[in-house]
């Protein structure tokens, strides 16, 4: 089991990212709250990873903390979550976002993420209540990272990939992103603040 890799970013474009290390290059699938944690190409870091192996692929999944990767793994025990849905969860919310929802029953905004039906949802806040520490509202603003020197057109058509592999269709993801106005913002904060848009 891979549980930790250290090394070079050399590569990154969400969700996909690729650290080098001792020579070999580690493709990963990350979250986006792991993409805002990231530093800039060619600079090093330290991820924790889940590895899962099947009959036609093998993909480590990558995230920058540890609690990250606890609710990760938590999730890919409730029946019907697959490693794109947990992925997909824990980029649309912080663990702390995630838990109030559970905790308050909130199946309308459980449904607001990729690939989450009312059932699904429901299924989660049962099975999920129990595992998670109840916590307080938070207020506080995502993390800021630094704007990659791209064409705003550019920065818009990767955050619009990025939606995709998450498992929103084209209309909907180009609708995301097309919503968010701000100018000088990196893609991954793109990405980001769609998502928590969809949530509201």
């Amino acid at each position: 089991m891979i549980g930790q890799l250290r090394g070079q970013l050399i590569h990154k474009q969400a969700p996909e990212l690729m650290l080098e290390v001792h020579g070999v290059g580690y493709e990963l699938l990350a979250s986006m709250t792991t993409f805002l944690d990231l530093p800039d190409i060619n600079e090093e870091t330290t991820l924790f990873t889940h590895f899962i192996v099947r009959e036609d692929s093998q993909t480590l999944y990558a995230f920058s903390s540890k609690s990250e990767r606890s609710l990760f793994r938590t999730l890919l025990k409730v029946n019907g979550v697959g490693p794109k849905m947990a992925l997909a969860i824990v980029s649309g919310m912080t663990m702390r976002e995630f838990s109030q929802f559970i905790h308050a029953g909130d199946v309308t905004a459980l449904t607001r993420l990729p690939g989450v039906g009312k059932k699904t949802a429901e299924r989660l806040i049962i099975e999920m209540r129990d595992r998670l520490p109840k916590v307080e509202s938070d207020d506080s603003t995502p993390p800021s990272s630094t704007s990659i020197a791209l064409s705003q057109k550019q920065i818009e058509e990767e955050a619009v990939t990025a939606l995709l592999a998450l498992g929103y269709k084209l209309p909907q993801a180009s609708r995301m992103v097309s919503a968010i106005s701000a100018d000088d913002l990196s893609a991954e904060e793109m990405i980001r603040l769609a998502l928590k848009a969809s949530l509201l």
